[in-house]
């Protein structure tokens, strides 16, 4: 209706601003990184619910625009709060719900992006709110690995994590130090019953995506300058009739711009000459007129699927076994060794 936003849309809206990362945030994780253990005064909450300087913390509830998990306007949505001293987090994977989810986070600090192969992360469950003892027979601990992005400028640490529990989580790690010591940082955010996104274990929408057949050209399909015509044939409701797993990537090349985000299209690109001969690729830019915004945000169309798909986040990557069912589901930016690993588990039981 002209003149008058869903609630999902306005969501979107604000999430796929290229300054933001998204709109769902989680708290209580804790990490411990590999190296020597140290112990430091936390810092002062701060309230941002994006990346914070590397002195205190930033808090969110309701931020990028107070949208909440369901999307209803007015309504505070969740936050998330990192608190450290010297540790900058940024969360990747802020749309959570309850079960295995996968969890990613950026640390940094004021010597760069911080790298070590693995950084274990320690979760906790506040069922009496933050100012009580977590519930100790929920906690768990669990190393991430570290992906470093194509051409070495980002990277994630990754990894598994179980949310038993709808409520107030955190996790937490301790970062090892040039001198020796160490530095805590943690993240706190809540847990929904379920994710907002379609999620693993649903069926995919069958969505009429645009395909090169649909356009003139195939710049009306992507804001990307690399353009592989083979992730344009068929629209997702075509690849699912084809009962072969299937890779959707929503992402909008052009518009990559915060720490989470990738060039996961080329990546998706690369692994379709790999796996296109028994794997379908699909990719569906985040705005439905690539060639009419020519770097000029505000010109650009939201593309209806992000509804469709429920997506808060900059980028998404789905695979979907033959069945239909998603089987792996990616928000932000999933390297590569993490797609092929998932594409190999989806194709041994496909």
């Amino acid at each position: 209706m002209q003149g008058q936003k869903s609630p999902v849309s306005s969501l979107l809206q604000l999430a796929m601003r290229p300054v933001l990362i998204g709109l769902v945030s989680f708290a209580g994780f804790t990490a411990v990184a590999c190296g020597s253990p140290g112990e430091s005064e936390k810092g002062t909450p701060v309230s941002t619910g994006q990346s914070t300087p590397p002195v205190a913390a930033v808090s969110s509830p309701g931020s990028n625009g107070g949208a909440s998990f369901s999307g209803v306007p007015g309504i505070p949505g969740p936050g998330w709060t990192v608190i450290s001293d010297l540790i900058r987090l940024e969360l990747a994977t802020p749309d959570l719900g309850v079960g295995s989810q996968r969890f990613g986070v950026v640390l940094s600090d004021d010597s760069g992006l911080i790298k070590f192969p693995i950084v274990r992360l320690t979760s906790n469950y506040y069922p009496d709110g933050y100012e009580a003892e977590p519930d100790k027979s929920l906690s768990s601990s669990v190393p991430a690995r570290f992906y470093e992005f194509p051409f070495g400028t980002r990277g994630i640490h990754s990894t598994v994590v179980q949310f038993d529990r709808v409520g107030l989580w955190s996790v937490s790690a301790e970062i090892p130090r040039s001198d020796g010591t160490s530095a805590p940082v943690e993240v706190r955010f809540p847990v929904a019953k379920t994710a907002m996104s379609v999620t693993v274990g649903q069926p995919a929408p069958a969505s009429m995506s645009r395909t090169l057949g649909m356009v003139s050209s195939i710049r009306e399909l992507t804001t990307g300058s690399i353009r592989d015509e083979g992730l344009y044939r068929y629209s997702i409701a075509e690849a699912l009739e084809r009962d072969r797993p299937l890779l959707i990537v929503f992402a909008s090349p052009a518009f990559c711009t915060n720490a989470v985000c990738g060039p996961q299209v080329e990546i998706a690109s690369e692994l379709r000459e790999v796996y296109g001969d028994r794997v379908d690729f699909v990719h569906v830019d985040l705005y439905s007129n690539p060639h009419e915004i020519q770097g000029d945000l505000s010109r650009a169309v939201l593309s209806p699927l992000l509804e469709e798909w429920r997506l808060s986040s900059q980028e998404w990557t789905f695979i979907v076994g033959p069945d239909g069912i998603v089987t792996h589901r990616f928000e932000n930016f999933a390297p590569k060794p993490e797609l092929v690993e998932a594409l190999e588990q989806t194709l041994s039981v496909g």
